[in-house]
């Protein structure tokens, strides 16, 4: 029995362009991937010897037959709400993979020092800008946090595990990404125009939503105020989450897309990732 892994299901139609039939056919591969794990986890597949598999699950009654069929279409009910989310794993992997080659490529010496520059540059500008010294204090401040979580993400991306670089590379690289427009906003006013008023309006989605229980929303609407550094205050607070969610999703991403090998012969593989 065939599966979308074969060669012969990627075999595109020619008239289609080349891009576009590729994202077809890997996101055919993604959701057959998908809807197959799904499926294992009550109906697994049953292996004879060392490359035949049972292809097809018999129901021995009815009752299993339609326990099956309902589980199928829930997995690709399931699909419809997920998939999307993976398509942000996979744009995710695609950006994190970039910078970290980039990274890595300038190693620590490479990544301080461009860090430093940039952020010694935006500090002096400030410190002669008519700003007021709190201003300048915060970019100073943000200019060493944001080193050191470049710093500290190349590190625990390029020497530990995936558990590590997910609980602790993907949440200081965020720190690193967005803390410096949200700095740079209290100074400028164009940036302040789009910043600011973005970032308020997803605290108050956060609030009347994700940390509306147990009366969290309400301390922390009594407990702060939205403004100047507390932008920053709150960015913080969020890259840890928005790290482990996006590091997360790279992780699923990667679990999917890994090749797995045929049951039917040794050596073959999807041509698809060669």
């Amino acid at each position: 029995m065939n599966t979308p892994m074969d060669d012969d299901w990627q075999d595109a139609p020619t008239w289609l362009p080349s891009r576009v039939a590729n994202t077809a056919t890997a996101m055919r591969v993604d959701l057959f991937s998908l809807h197959a794990s799904w499926m294992k986890l009550v109906f697994s597949r049953e292996y004879e010897g060392d490359h035949s598999v049972i292809e097809n699950w018999e129901p021995e009654s009815t009752g299993e037959a339609v326990g099956h069929r309902l589980w199928a279409a829930l997995g690709v009910l399931s699909l419809v709400l997920v998939y999307p989310v993976f398509v942000l794993g996979l744009a995710t992997r695609y950006y994190a993979h970039r910078i970290d080659r980039i990274t890595a490529g300038l190693g620590f010496v490479g990544v301080t020092a461009v860090s430093l520059l940039v952020w010694g540059g935006l500090t002096a500008a400030t410190y002669l800008s008519p700003i007021a010294f709190e201003g300048f204090v915060a970019v100073a401040v943000a200019g060493v946090v944001a080193t050191v979580s470049a710093v500290l993400a190349l590190f625990f991306s390029g020497r530990t595990g995936r558990l590590t670089t997910v609980a602790l590379a993907y949440p200081f690289g965020v720190t690193a990404l967005f803390l410096p427009p949200v700095v740079a906003s209290l100074y400028s006013p164009t940036l302040a125009s789009v910043v600011f008023p973005s970032s308020t309006s997803l605290a108050i989605w956060l609030l009347n939503n994700v940390l509306d229980f147990a009366g969290i929303a309400a301390f922390i609407r009594a407990s702060f105020e939205l403004q100047g550094l507390a932008y920053v205050g709150m960015w913080f607070a969020l890259a840890v989450p928005v790290g482990w969610s996006l590091g997360g999703l790279v992780t699923l991403v990667n679990r999917v897309r890994t090749p797995r090998p045929s049951p039917h012969a040794e050596g073959a593989g999807s041509k698809l990732y060669r």
